[in-house]
């Protein structure tokens, strides 16, 4: 579909697809950039990331975002998301699952 058929009227008509309207990843990093270039390194990372998580479906994401709930997931659990994210190039993602392994440890709100 070129760019001319992204139009409301193509979404209302049912003829565009998730895969139409996912963000490019090169997209993300450009925004990253700017944001950086503007010193904003906390929105640039979150580009950076949502860059990574175009290479997982919708329901990876999903799960993503449920496993990462307080109470939620175990020590372990959190462990293989993270060496998952890894090994599929993700590195952002995984040291932000990282991250939040330590902290709902710290808090008590690990499954």
């Amino acid at each position: 579909m070129t760019d001319d058929k992204f139009t409301v009227q193509a979404a209302v008509d049912g003829k565009l697809s998730l895969s139409d309207l996912r963000m490019d990843p090169a997209t993300l990093a450009h925004q990253a950039a700017v944001a950086q270039a503007h010193g904003n390194r906390q929105l640039a990372e979150n580009f950076l990331r949502a860059a990574e998580l175009t290479s997982l479906d919708g329901d990876e994401v999903m799960a993503l975002y449920e496993a990462l709930r307080p109470h939620r997931s175990t020590s372990e659990e959190l462990e293989a998301l993270r060496a998952s994210l890894e090994a599929r190039g993700a590195e952002r993602c995984a040291e932000l699952v990282r991250q939040a392994a330590v902290v709902y440890a710290r808090r008590g709100l690990l499954r």
